[in-house]
């Protein structure tokens, strides 16, 4: 098979203005960034009623191991199937971290046959929003840090900053630094730190946002700091809400790129599921569910971490609530679950998990029954998708259908859209279709109205198998000051690893019985949530060994190229 850079090279694109007109987007909605990408205001709702028959399809998957499973492949699959078969369709998408991308990850486009399109533009720069949310968020540090110097007015405590600055790469060296040194004209010396961009309160607050005004208050009411009798800080009493949203007018509006099939994505903004709520913003959403038949969005990692703040948090503040949600599972990361095999990353597989092995499968599956489990308990009807992989057997394929149907799957099918584009996606494009006609009524996790600790239990003991959560004195702290402030009935954002269902990457397949610590619990009141620290999560990715940077390059004509 060819590979993802050598597909993408041959794609026929068509201009972003014949993408735009397919869908029905006026021209005066579109602002073209060269020929294959565009920005697309959302004044265009203004102008559009949703459509009463539209369907919202999340894409959601097991616990993530480091061979990847393939959910932006399946999104953008999937919403190619589904236009072949004559609905129209629109994939929505986050755009990818940089830090990631040059680090462990790679790119964020999908793969093989099933890619959108310019890649190397939506791995960088695209059209700019994440530079925006770096300016904008160190804007609003270096205006805290000027009040700090101008004579402290307002009363800060140092000690009590929550505000660090960001940028968007990989890092470790900038988690904690002292600022400041010397004192003077130097500014006054503190501890403080980096995080990188995507999670930013910013970024989460452009995801979740519905206007221009609405985006204004949110971050005019962003917590930045405490004074020293524990009173809130904001963006909007230091005076630098208002040249945020300067900075930010552009990156309000979603980005339209199109697949190497020509179907529509719409790419805007990027939160990471492990420390923000993992998913695209609800205006692209929006504008998509006004054009289209069918919109298919992708949650950031397993069912427990963006399926989980799909529905708690963006579903809550769009009022938007899915028909399906699809499930992505394959054989090999299910046999990685099972615990049985040690896997190092960058090293080859072993033998054992590129050749059938039934029990080391049915272990691992554990991990697929609980994650439909935790999309069952939404009252979503659940669709499995198993990236299929030639070195799959008919009797794990089996396996795999038989145990997904058991744990209570509307529909389990194989997906081949790597390998053979929308060809092969027919089949799990007829199950979701089937899966949107079923009934369904979407239940939140927990009311708004019960205590933040009870919040953090439930999600803890019903989504992540938990026996119960240790808070520790900073949480409990916290979370008393921020009841005080009047915060308890927002909703709750779980910042814990990606790789485990627990707090531990340690433990794959289903842990139980496991008691999850909190570290600390911090305000997002911009966004709207409060986001709970569990166990060594870090809020600042760090490079491997052997970072994919490494491995970029560029050629005479300055195109990406892969060594």
């Amino acid at each position: 098979m060819k590979s993802d850079v050598q597909i993408a090279s041959e794609a026929k694109l068509k201009p972003i203005s014949s993408i735009a007109a397919k869908l029905g987007i006026p021209n005066k909605y579109i602002e073209c960034y060269g020929y294959h990408k565009a920005k697309v205001s959302i004044d265009i709702l203004k102008a559009l009623k949703p459509r009463k028959k539209a369907k919202y399809i999340v894409v959601t998957g097991i616990t993530p191991t480091h061979l990847g499973e393939g959910k932006t492949v399946t999104t953008v699959g999937l919403a190619m199937a589904l236009d072949k078969i004559g609905g129209r369709s629109v994939a929505c998408l986050r755009q990818p971290s940089m830090g990631p991308f040059f680090g462990i990850k790679g790119g964020g486009v999908g793969g093989g046959y099933s890619q959108v399109s310019p890649e190397d533009d939506i791995n960088l720069h695209l059209t700019g929003d994440i530079h925006a949310v770096t300016q904008a968020h160190n804007l609003a540090a270096s205006f805290l840090d000027n009040h700090l110097y101008r004579g402290n007015s307002l009363k800060i405590d140092p000690a009590k900053i929550y505000w660090r600055r960001v940028m968007d790469v990989n890092d470790r060296a900038l988690r904690n630094i002292r600022i400041g040194l010397g004192g003077g004209e130097n500014g006054v010396e503190r501890d403080t730190g980096f995080d990188i961009t995507a999670a930013s309160e910013i970024m989460a607050i452009l995801a979740l946002t519905d206007s221009i005004s609405d985006m204004r208050k949110r971050l005019g009411r962003m917590i930045l700091a405490l004074t020293r009798d524990a009173k809130p800080v904001t963006c909007d009493d230091i005076k630098v809400a208002g040249s945020m949203a300067a900075i930010l007018t552009d990156a309000i509006n979603p980005n339209l790129v199109q697949t190497i099939e020509n179907t529509p994505a719409l790419i805007h903004t990027g939160p990471f599921a492990n420390i923000t709520h993992g998913n695209s913003s609800i205006l692209a959403d929006r504008i998509a569910l006004s054009l289209c038949d069918y919109v298919v969005t992708e949650s950031g990692f397993g069912a427990d971490c963006g399926l989980e703040k799909f529905v708690n948090i963006k579903c809550r503040t769009s009022g938007l609530m899915p028909s399906c949600a699809v499930l992505v599972a394959s054989v090999r990361a299910l046999k990685i679950h099972s615990g049985m095999f040690k896997m190092v990353v960058g090293r080859p597989l072993v033998r054992e998990i590129l050749s059938e092995h039934l029990d080391a499968l049915e272990v691992g599956c554990a991990n697929l029954e609980k994650q439909i489990e935790n999309v069952r308990v939404y009252g979503i009807p659940c669709v499995v998708a198993i990236n299929r992989f030639e070195t799959d057997t008919d009797r794990e394929i089996e396996l795999v259908r038989r145990k997904a149907l058991e744990a209570g799957a509307f529909h389990c099918v194989t997906s081949g859209v790597h390998r053979y584009g929308s060809r092969g996606g027919l089949g799990l494009a007829k199950a979701v279709i089937d899966a949107c006609e079923a009934p369904d009524k979407v239940n939140y996790l927990y009311p708004l109205d019960v205590p933040i600790e009870k919040k953090i239990e439930t999600i803890a003991k019903m989504i992540y198998g938990a026996k119960g959560v240790h808070f520790e004195k900073l949480a409990e702290e916290n979370i008393r000051l921020y009841k005080k402030m009047g915060l308890a009935k927002l909703p709750i954002c779980m910042a814990k690893t990606h790789l485990s269902l627990s707090h531990d990457p340690k433990l794959k397949g289903s842990p139980r019985d496991f008691i999850l610590p909190v570290r600390d619990v911090r305000p997002s009141v911009g966004a709207g949530f409060l986001y709970a620290l569990c166990g060594k999560i870090l809020t600042m990715p760090s490079l491997p060994s052997r970072p994919v940077g490494e491995r970029i390059d560029i050629d005479a004509k300055g195109r990406l190229i892969y060594k």
